[in-house]
């Protein structure tokens, strides 16, 4: 007898819950291909179709909602038995970096599973730059970090790969006869190596607009509307719109990002801790803003 992968079984509940294929691959970290490749793998296991068409739109077929209603009762019973067992009387200070970008969406989840697993251990919370947190890592001064810059020497896992989308103001007008007026940030960026990188690659001009030294300055200049800047669509939201191929700009790469501690890490705690996110990695990859709903799910997912 066949057995179901809790995997595709969260991929189903996201498609669910996001109300689109799309969504569901944001929301899990994933490209929305390799979500209907999930699918089509889950179809497969149970011998039935799990969407339909109507118009337009996608929606659960009846075996496709009576697998979603079970989906839920088993990851459930899944989740509540990694925290069950995982329990410990772990307890200490942790210190733990994450960038600015990621400070409300991947961070959150990764704490509430620290400390569900242990409720004794205190958090304390460093949020910067990716470089600089990566710097303090290295040094001893946190003891794991989220970061978007791959380092092999140290010890780390990706927690989520996320896209990587132009960003401007609601109310800014992106005219393609002059050069894109970029916003960055000062110093070592790789936001802003890909976007050069896309926009160099595609031949089209750009500017250095405004720079500023953290991302509230970034988001303020976007507000402004005084230019568009690269980053994770995670920072994407009601007062900030996204540019794409239609508009004119190059398609930019997706970005992973990771969960470091040092090789070789002595305290105990901090290598418990690592193991025991490594082992829900599932949940957090959960970790993005909600895309906005749909009623059915768009045909072309």
């Amino acid at each position: 007898m066949n057995t179901l992968d809790l995997e595709l079984l969260r991929a189903l509940v996201a498609i669910e819950e996001q109300d689109s294929f799309a969504g569901a691959a944001i929301h899990l970290g994933k490209t929305q291909s390799a979500v209907t490749q999930q699918m089509q793998r889950l179809e497969d296991q149970i011998g039935h179709p799990l969407f339909e068409k109507q118009g337009r739109h996608k929606r659960l077929t009846p075996h496709g909602q009576k697998l979603l209603d079970y989906a839920r009762h088993l990851l459930a019973i899944n989740d509540d038995a990694l925290r069950s067992l995982q329990q410990g009387n772990l307890e200490g200070v942790l210190r733990i970096g994450a960038p600015h970008d990621v400070a409300d969406t991947m961070l959150p989840t990764l704490l509430a599973q620290v400390a569900r697993a242990s409720p004794l251990l205190r958090l304390d919370i460093h949020v910067g730059r990716s470089p600089f947190l990566m710097e303090s890592l290295k040094r001893g001064e946190i003891d794991m970090t989220i970061s978007n810059r791959n380092d092999p020497a140290l010890d780390g896992v990706v927690l989520r790969t996320s896209p990587t989308v132009w960003l401007c103001s609601a109310s800014y007008v992106h005219d393609r006869a002059k050069p894109v007026p970029l916003i960055l940030v000062d110093g070592p960026s790789v936001f802003y190596r890909l976007a050069r990188e896309a926009l160099d690659a595609a031949g089209i001009r750009w500017s250095p607009n405004y720079t500023a030294s953290s991302l509230i300055g970034i988001k303020a200049a976007l507000r402004a509307g005084l230019g568009v800047t690269a980053r994770g669509i995670e920072m994407a939201g009601a007062d900030l719109r996204v540019l794409g191929e239609n508009d004119g700009l190059p398609r930019l790469p997706d970005l992973d990002y990771y969960l470091f501690v040092r090789k070789n890490v002595i305290n105990p705690i901090t290598r418990k801790v690592f193991d025991m996110l490594k082992a829900n990695l599932g949940l957090i990859r959960s970790a993005a803003e909600p895309v906005a709903p749909q009623r059915l799910l768009a045909a072309d997912e």
